[in-house]
């Protein structure tokens, strides 16, 4: 199977509560047509959090602009781990040799579809989902220490939604001087694909976000519904997502 064209869309917004936006969202296309979505919610408070979300941004943009093809999938996954090695490298150096900036870092998710395959990698708390079956799936794990109470038996999942430390995460980029990822490859089947942080799944349904990608109108159209009635329902955090479906005649 060839690649699959597709449309794409990516915003953010600062929600209701906080007073800076720390998120970074984006959709790149290189000259291959390859396609890659990305998510990162920085933390570390004003311009720290912010300053791990924009260089992990910057080296991801950069190098993916300059990449004008991969052979393949497993190719895309081997460049994509190296790169983010290097933006953890380069957030972490950073927060080491400035004082001010000690302690920062980001969540980010990736997805980077390539011919008909897509390469997943993940560290902290936003989430790719994929519409499949008439639902959403969740293809992320969350790196929370809670999810991990859960994991291990130790909690229910529905103690975990009200849980004081369901926001304490146990990894993301910048923080350590080695980055651990969760990396996977996928088919592409032309199923509709999210990446997003957590101040949207904490102010949305997993139902109402499924029900919103699937009304007939442009991703634009659908992406900000989807945060203004996050931000309707309360729009505690920054709000970002990236969003991509196949052209309805792939």
């Amino acid at each position: 199977m060839g690649t699959i064209k597709g449309m794409y869309i990516a915003k953010t917004d600062i929600g209701m509560v906080r007073e800076s936006n720390e998120d970074k969202s984006a959709t790149l296309v290189n000259s291959n047509g390859d396609v890659l979505l990305f998510v990162a919610d920085g933390m570390g408070g004003h311009n720290k959090g912010s300053y791990a979300s924009s260089k992990t941004l910057e080296v991801v943009s950069k190098e993916f602009m300059a990449k004008s093809s991969f052979f393949g999938a497993k190719t895309a996954y081997l460049w994509l781990q190296r790169v983010l090695k290097q933006a953890n490298k380069e957030v972490y150096n950073y927060g080491f040799e400035h004082e001010d900036y000690k302690g920062m870092g980001t969540t980010v998710v990736i997805a980077l579809l390539v011919k008909d395959k897509v390469v997943l990698a993940s560290a902290g708390d936003s989430r790719i989902y994929m519409i499949e079956n008439k639902r959403l799936v969740q293809l992320s794990e969350d790196q929370t220490y809670v999810n991990h109470l859960v994991k291990t038996g130790k909690l229910s999942p529905e103690e975990a939604k009200t849980h004081k430390d369901r926001h304490k995460l146990i990894n993301a980029l910048g923080i350590y001087p080695s980055l651990s990822l969760d990396m996977k490859i996928i088919e592409n089947k032309g199923n509709s694909i999210v990446l997003c942080s957590d101040g949207l799944y904490n102010n949305i349904s997993e139902e109402e976000l499924y029900r919103l990608l699937s009304v007939n109108e442009t991703p634009n159209q659908k992406v900000d519904s989807i945060i203004s009635i996050a931000n309707n329902n309360g729009g505690s955090d920054n709000i970002s997502i990236a969003y991509w479906e196949a052209f309805k005649n792939a």
